[in-house]
């Protein structure tokens, strides 16, 4: 008989614990974001996807198209076209196409650039149905946000 009321005590110390331990949770702070309405602030340490810097003299990008980024990507995922126009020094940016579905986010591309003309994005919330949503075409971008 004793033994009963030794484990109704010790019972009911753990229940009035446990509910300590659910008033004080009560009481304090949220610290949850309710993420697809509420919106967090991203680091600059977040890397997205590549993307071209906009030179900000000219207006466009800064791409010179010596093709660095494109030898020195491990993944094969960028895809840089340029073309020799008459009275233009150096070769005009056709095309700077981004494969996302290959990219490891290593950072090769954006450290072999010279003229600091790729960065990443703070983009984090790619999400999408085909793979062909996945792939970006970067001097499109640029001019959308000229």
């Amino acid at each position: 008989m004793s033994g009963y009321f030794s484990e109704l005590i010790t019972g009911s110390k753990s229940l009035l614990v446990g509910l300590g331990v659910t008033f004080k949770a009560l009481i304090s702070p949220v610290v949850t974001v309710q993420y697809p309405r509420e919106k967090i602030d991203v680091t600059s340490a977040v890397r997205g996807h590549i993307d071209l810097v906009k030179d900000e003299a000219t207006g466009t990008h800064r791409c010179m198209v010596c093709l660095s980024c494109m030898k020195v990507c491990p993944c094969q995922c960028i895809t840089v076209q340029g073309e020799k126009r008459e009275g233009v020094k150096g070769k005009v940016l056709t095309l700077f196409a981004l494969d996302f579905t290959k990219c490891s986010l290593c950072g090769l591309c954006v450290e072999s650039c010279k003229p600091k003309a790729i960065d990443f994005s703070n983009e984090y919330e790619l999400a999408g149905f085909t793979r062909d949503e996945f792939v970006f075409d970067l001097l499109k971008r640029v001019k959308e946000r000229a």
